[in-house]
This record gives C-alpha cells, sequence and structure tokens, in this order.
C-alpha cells in the first residue's frame, strides 16, 4: 500500500530503471539463444534465477514453506515454463522487437478470460481497447510483413501464459496469505524443471560458452530476474498499483528500440502501424485501471467520512 507524506521519487526512479532493465532483456535473450538452445538457456534462467531469489529469501528471512503447492507448480507451469519458454523458443525464429510487442498482447488477454474465470466484465475504456488491440494483432500477423508465423504464434503463447498465471495468482492471494519473494522463487524452480525435461528429451547442439552466452545468461539471472523482482515489490509498495502499473507500457517501447538501434530490426510500414494500435490498447486498459482505482479510493474515502473510522478491511477488500 502506498506510504502517505513519502517522497515517491525512489520508486519512480524504480519504475523507470524497471523499464529499462525488463526491455533491454530481449536484447540479452536474442543473445542467448544465438549460443544456446532455446530451452536449455530458458531452463538455466529459471534455475538459476531461483537460487539467486532462495539466497534473498535467506537473507530477509522469508518463509521458505509453499503454501497451496498445487496451485503455485501451476503458476509456475504458465508463468515459467509457458512464458519464458515460449518467447524464448519465439526469439529463435523472430525478430526481438515484434517478439516483445506480441508478448505484451498479455492484458487483452487478462480482460478476455478474466470474465469467466474471475467474472471480472469488460467495461469502460477496456472495449475499444479490445477492437483496437485486435487490429493491431491482424496487422502485425500479416503475411504481407515477411516475419515468421511461428514466432509470432509462440510470442501470443507466450503472451496468454503470461496472462493466465497472473489471473491464477490472483485467484491464489484470493484464498492463501502469500509471500509474494516466496511466491515469485518456488514458481520459478518448480517451472523450471518441464523446461530442463524438454531441453534434455529435444535434441539440439550444445551450448557455446562464449562471453556474449555468458554475458546474456547472467543479465537474465540477476538484473533481469532477482534484482527486477525486489524493484517491483519496492514499487508497489510506494506507488499506486495503477501508476506502478503503467511502467508496463515501457517495456514494449525499449524492447524495440533496441532491437532497431542493436540489432538492425527495423519494422514495415504496416508492422509500426500495429505496433502503434497495440500500444494505443494498451494504454487505454491502464487508463481504465486508473480510473477505477481513483472510483474506488472514493469510495473508502466517502465511507470513513461518513462513519468517522477507517472501513473495516474485509469491505475494503470486498471493493477491489
Amino acid at each position: 500500500m502506498p506510504r502517505k507524506n513519502e517522497s515517491q521519487a525512489p520508486a519512480l526512479a524504480a519504475v523507470v530503471v524497471l523499464a529499462i532493465v525488463w526491455g533491454y532483456n530481449w536484447i540479452m535473450m536474442k543473445v542467448g539463444v544465438a549460443y544456446a538452445p532455446p530451452f536449455t538457456f530458458s531452463a538455466l534462467r529459471a534455475l538459476l534465477g531461483a537460487v539467486v531469489l532462495f539466497g534473498v529469501m535467506a537473507a530477509l528471512r522469508k518463509p521458505f514453506a509453499i503454501p497451496a503447492a498445487p496451485r503455485v507448480a501451476l503458476i509456475g507451469l504458465l508463468q515459467t515454463a509457458g512464458f519464458i519458454g515460449f518467447s524464448t523458443w519465439a526469439l529463435t525464429v523472430a525478430g526481438a522487437g515484434k517478439t516483445v510487442i506480441l508478448v505484451y498482447t498479455m492484458p487483452f488477454w487478462i480482460v478476455l478470460f478474466g470474465w469467466p474465470i474471475l467474472g471480472e466484465r469488460v467495461r469502460g475504456l477496456q472495449w475499444p481497447a479490445l477492437v483496437v488491440g485486435l487490429a493491431g494483432l491482424l496487422m502485425l500477423l500479416n503475411p504481407g510483413t515477411g516475419g515468421s508465423l511461428e514466432g509470432d504464434v509462440l510470442a501470443i503463447l507466450a503472451g496468454l501464459s503470461w496472462a493466465l498465471a497472473s489471473i491464477f495468482v490472483k485467484l491464489l492471494y484470493a484464498t492463501h496469505d502469500v509471500d509474494l519473494i516466496s511466491l515469485t522463487t518456488w514458481q520459478m524452480l518448480l517451472g523450471s524443471i518441464p523446461l530442463a525435461i524438454v531441453a534434455l528429451l529435444l535434441p539440439a547442439h550444445p551450448i557455446v560458452w562464449s562471453a556474449g552466452f555468458i554475458v546474456a545468461l547472467a543479465y537474465n539471472v540477476i538484473p533481469a530476474s532477482a534484482l527486477s523482482w525486489l524493484l517491483w515489490m519496492y514499487a508497489l509498495q510506494r506507488l499506486p498499483a495503477g501508476t506502478a502499473g503503467m511502467a508496463l507500457l515501457t517495456n514494449p517501447l525499449v524492447g524495440v528500440s533496441a532491437a532497431w538501434l542493436q540489432l538492425g530490426e527495423r519494422p514495415q510500414a504496416i508492422e509500426l502501424a500495429g505496433m502503434a494500435l497495440v500500444g494505443i490498447a494498451l494504454l487505454l486498459i491502464a487508463l481504465q485501471g486508473l480510473r477505477e482505482q481513483r472510483r474506488r479510493a472514493m469510495r473508502s474515502d466517502d465511507r470513513n467520512a461518513e462513519g468517522g473510522r477507517p472501513a473495516p478491511a474485509r469491505e475494503a477488500s470486498r471493493d477491489d
């Protein structure tokens, strides 16, 4: 929960760092799969990232127990094995810039699947966001762009996996008191297991232990995993959730720009138009989230003013 009378400048700085680190990581992933098979790289990234986070848990004296282990395993299957596996695989056959945009269609799938699973109806700006986002998605999937249909499908599957994982995390928090670092660590460890199994079963070339591969792997393990999750939690504690969530909008922009400048991936006109439409749709979804957050805050203030005391915790949580 945001803290009153406290400067938000450090938290906003953390959000900026996150946008740069997570956005640029798509370039590092592209470098990594040039030296290692995608599932090998994904398994190493997830497993080593979990090891680092277990060290963070020990340093912070976080609980090591896993509440609702089957649910955490499902989240790991989707968030780590699905999201990381599909997105890394996509980078072997498609450009980093287009891949990051398609993966970040995740909020669209949350809106669509959140309706039947969570009972969260599509409303307000979400309706035009879905229409605009679909138009942008069709432009990006246009065969005339000359891209890889396989890569496009894999990137969308990564976004779908990420969205479903986010929905199941929300369901888990509704019934269990789970520490965020513990959940992140355990789902990453459990999700690394299917990645490792696939990496062992599929025939593939061995890892080329070059300087480029080591740098890409280290970047994925430390800044893009352990450090970024800590910065994200710090931002969530000191900023409104809607404000912190807006940071996700800048990640694709960083990824596309870095792919253009460093890898020479210059999008065609129709791809740029599709990316722009997807960006507008993401902005509309984020603005709808901020609008609902303000409405909840106003209702809470009204209840406090009428009752002369803070609203009960259960009533506040029901409105959230």
